[in-house]
């Protein structure tokens, strides 16, 4: 009778040892599931040789998540609302992966789940810029490269992975090696030589330090002024071979020119040049090589930024208002108003004299708030898009036309206009002295004009 008493107990008991062993195991794998040492030495050393592939010089990876129409561009620590990695990448709109983040720390490989927001400006393209949120995880604080693959991915995937390096590691809002960065997206099938270095010199003469350069193609002699900005330390060139991956369009809209993505992926451009200085550089102006920002009342960015901030708030976007001066429109200034005398050899360089082109087109009610351009502090951005921002801290103010507007020197868009519709705008003068002076100097260490 005893015995049967303690079998039954023991029957009794199965279940209750089962359940503490599948809590066991559970909480042994919930421990493990974020945390896999990577196996060595096969292992370490593959994933050696897939991140020197990135660190030796890829500036932007274009590396593609397996099963998915997903391209990742770049990864950047997010300091802000918490520390997490973002990952800037292209995907197409109509597939919602769920996505997974191998976060690299100190030999150990550790997983996280990515959430994919994708950018409301597509312009209608079956492609758009998407930003992957990786959450950081205990242990793994500082991960200094990161891949993706979806949750649906084998082991096997995870071993083959492509890795990205992590950049941001450090957030620096003091000591900044430069005060202003242009970024300049997409250079595309480029040949205007002169307004390239008259733009560049211009905005040197603004207080410009850097100005990034995403290129996709360019004349042999426009290489020639990039290959020297690059050596004086102006520019920096970022090769933009998206076309490889993606077929992006010539046109804004598909109407424009067929495509999966937007104008050569400019908007992935600016958002990778935004992160790229974050943390290097105090204001960061998106725009074109044709567009110059020309303060009104004083003759530099540094000494217009303090007005700005005074008067709109700091860390704001600031919207400046698009002037267009037809390039196919020269005439002379009013009678009185004299240029300063310019080099005969420009007209043996390719391309636009900005200098001839003072006149603009009346800004009309359909024109006004489109096409703008803007200055903003990157540290105040999460998302930006061509024409101003789409996520950012303290949103955006348009600008007084009369404290700094924006020239824009290119083909009429106002076709219908006759010259005596134009109207006079000589501020550029004020800076054509030094601007001469400094454009024949290029065009001379260039080979464009005798030494």
């Amino acid at each position: 009778m005893e015995q049967h008493q303690k079998s039954k107990l023991f029957v009794c008991m199965i279940p209750v040892f089962v359940v503490i062993f599948s809590l066991s195991l559970l909480n042994y794998w919930t421990d493990r599931k974020h945390q896999i040492p990577l196996p060595r030495p096969a292992s370490h050393d593959r994933l050696q040789e897939m991140s020197d592939a990135v660190l030796r010089g890829e500036k932007v990876s274009f590396v593609g998540v397996n099963g998915t129409k997903t391209l990742l561009l770049s990864a950047y620590m997010e300091h802000r609302n918490g520390r997490q990695v973002r990952v800037i990448a292209v995907a197409l709109r109509t597939q919602t992966p769920v996505y997974r983040c191998l976060l690299y720390c100190e030999e150990k490989l550790y997983i996280s789940e990515g959430v994919g927001k994708f950018h409301d400006d597509h312009f209608g393209f079956s492609y758009g810029t998407v930003h992957i949120m990786c959450p950081l995880l205990s242990g793994c604080e500082t991960p200094s490269l990161i891949a993706v693959t979806t949750a649906a991915a084998s082991s096997e995937d995870l071993h083959h992975a492509v890795f990205l390096e992590v950049k941001n590691q450090k957030a620096e809002s003091v000591s900044l090696p430069y005060n202003f960065t242009v970024c300049i997206s997409t250079m595309f099938d480029f040949t205007n030589v002169l307004q390239l270095v008259q733009s560049l010199e211009m905005m040197q003469l603004l207080g410009v330090n850097r100005v990034v350069i995403y290129k996709t193609s360019c004349s042999p002699e426009t290489q020639r002024v990039l290959d020297y900005y690059t050596e004086t330390g102006l520019v920096e060139v970022i090769p933009w071979t998206i076309s490889r991956y993606v077929k992006p369009s010539k046109g804004w809209l598909p109407l424009h020119g067929p495509g999966d993505l937007h104008y050569y992926g400019q908007i992935p451009a600016l958002n990778d040049c935004i992160y790229r200085y974050m943390y290097q550089t105090r204001y960061v102006s998106l725009q074109d090589i044709d567009e110059l920002i020309l303060p009104q009342s004083v003759d530099s960015w540094l000494d217009l930024l303090p007005l700005l901030e005074k008067k709109y708030g700091v860390d704001k976007c600031y919207m400046f208002e698009n002037n267009v001066f037809p390039s196919t429109v020269a005439l002379p200034p009013p009678a009185s108003q004299t240029l300063p005398p310019q080099s005969i050899g420009w007209q043996k360089v390719p391309g636009v004299n900005i200098l001839d082109h003072l006149y603009h087109e009346p800004i009309i009610k359909e024109t006004h708030y489109s096409n703008f351009k803007i200055i903003v502090n990157p540290r105040a951005v999460f998302r930006p898009t061509v024409h101003g921002l789409l996520e950012s801290e303290k949103g955006c103010s348009w600008i007084d036309r009369d404290i700094v507007r924006m020239y824009h020197t290119r083909p009429a868009v106002q076709k219908q206009l006759k010259p005596d519709q134009l109207i006079y705008d000589g501020r550029l003068q004020r800076y054509s002295t030094r601007l001469t002076s400094a454009v024949n100097t290029v065009l001379k260490h260039t080979g464009f004009l005798p030494t």
